[in-house]
Order: structure tokens, then sequence, then C-alpha cells
């Protein structure tokens, strides 16, 4: 990510991004790092419409307007990648008319994001089975992708149609293939070979997974990624989910302590 951060954000506060301190008026904890990827699991829309009485489709609208708000804070926050699980390979089996007003909502988010996408310098991208899409919903997709595909301030990464066990075995089939036709030997497969044959190998690494509604799983979500990954389940709703809610919970990763199977640096010392 080569451009300077301090570059103000569309919609965004015109003021200095100081080290530790977010460009919409609140604090992260100075000299911590931040994490640079992000993944949201973005539970929680029908139990908030059901809430109040309404219908499924009107939970899912206010959840794309918090998709919105927690794209433009991550970008001004510094969020190298952010990664939302916006559709599983499992959602197809929802009743046809959510799908197909969750294909609506896509096409109209891609539609109407495009210039704040190119405006902030944001790289558009998914994973996941793209093919079952909606041609309607493939095309202007397919469009920004490749127009923001030089962008390159934040890597805003859909999860379309995706599994995680489906998008590891899609792994395991290529390495197959390149060992069957003698190109690899099996002696070469390692964790690197993989996750380079992963739909996410050109994304950094998961620092942060936050899943909203107080659900504690992960649902089928980038299982090979999570593996050093800090988790944070949210009882926020995801239509109820925005900018105090996202730095929430970077402060809270920012408090805790990586050690990626190593003592921690208390233990070392003793």
């Amino acid at each position: 990510m080569g451009k300077d951060h301090s570059q103000a954000a569309k919609e965004l506060p015109p003021e200095p991004f100081e080290a530790g301190q977010s460009r919409v008026g609140e604090t992260l904890l100075a000299g911590a790092p931040l994490p640079r990827h992000v993944a949201i699991i973005m539970d929680g829309n029908g139990r908030w419409a059901r809430d109040r009485g309404l219908a499924r489709i009107d939970g899912h609208h206010e959840g794309a307007k918090s998709v919105r708000k927690v794209v433009r804070a991550a970008r001004a926050i510094g969020i190298e990648a952010l990664t939302l699980y916006a559709f599983s390979e499992q959602n197809w089996d929802r009743p046809p008319d959510e799908v197909e007003a969750l294909m609506e909502l896509l096409y109209r988010y891609v539609l109407e994001e495009r210039a704040e996408i190119m405006d902030n310098e944001i790289r558009l991208t998914a994973i996941g089975e793209l093919d079952r899409l909606p041609q309607f919903v493939r095309e202007p997709l397919d469009q920004l992708m490749a127009d923001s595909a030089d962008n390159d301030e934040m890597i805003l990464c859909l999860a379309l149609s995706y599994g995680g066990r489906e998008d590891l075995a899609a792994s395991m089939r290529a390495i197959a293939r390149k060992v069957q036709t003698g190109e690899i030997q099996p002696t070469r497969v390692d964790e690197r070979m993989i996750t380079e044959h992963l739909s996410t190998s050109y994304l950094p690494p998961v620092d942060l997974l936050i899943r909203t509604s107080g659900e504690q799983r992960v649902s089928n979500f980038l299982l090979w990624e999570l593996a050093y990954a800090e988790l944070l389940f949210v009882d926020t709703m995801w239509p109820d989910f925005r900018k105090p809610h996202l730095l929430d919970a970077i402060r809270a990763y920012q408090q805790r302590e990586r050690r990626f199977g190593r003592l921690s640096a208390a233990h070392a010392a003793d």
C-alpha cells in the first residue's frame, strides 16, 4: 500500500490524521499497532428487523448503510484490507425472494458506491463462487473490480457465494493437478503453497475477525486465514454497527498480546 494514509478520505473531516487518533474524532491507543486486515461477519440483519416488526429485507437495507459507514471509517483509520462476509455459499438455500432482494442490494451497492470507491483509491475485490451471481450483478461488479485494480489506499474484499471449506477444497484440487502433471512434487506441498492457492492469496493475514449479533462461531468463513487472528464477538446487530463500534473493536485488538504460539513477554522473562 504505497500511498500516504494521511490523505483525507471523501466526506471525512479534513484535519490531519494524528498517530493513535482516527479522523472521526475518536482515539485509538497511541503507539499500538493497527490490524492490517480486518474481517467482519455481518450478522443480525434478520433479527434486527424482526425485533422491530419489519420484514427481513428491511434489515438488509439498514445493514447496507452499516457497510457504507464501516468502509469509510476503515479507510480513514488506515486499515490496509477489509473483508466483509456478504453472502455465503450456504445463503443460496434461503427463500428465493430474499436471495433476489440481496442480489438487488449488491447491484445497487456496486453502482452507488462506485464514485466513492474510486475517489478514495479503494481497490474492490471479491472472493467466492462468483459465477453463481446473476449476470446483472456480475457485470458491474467485474467492471468496478477492473477499474479499481490499481487503487492502493485500501482493499475492500467482498466474500460472495463464499465458503471457507469450498475455497480450501479448490486449493487442494489446484495443487493436486500440479502434482499429477509433475509440476510440483508432493513433498513440496506446505502451508505457504496452500495459502498461495487460496482465493485470498493477495491479502495480508487476517489480524482481527469481528462477528456481530452475539453469535460466537466463524460459519465457514476464512477457515485457513483465521488461524492466528484475534476473534471478537460483539452483541451489536449489524444494522446498528457503525464507526464507534469499529473503533471499539480495534481498541480491544490493540490491548491484546499476540503470541502466535510463543510465550508472552512476561513468561519469557521468567
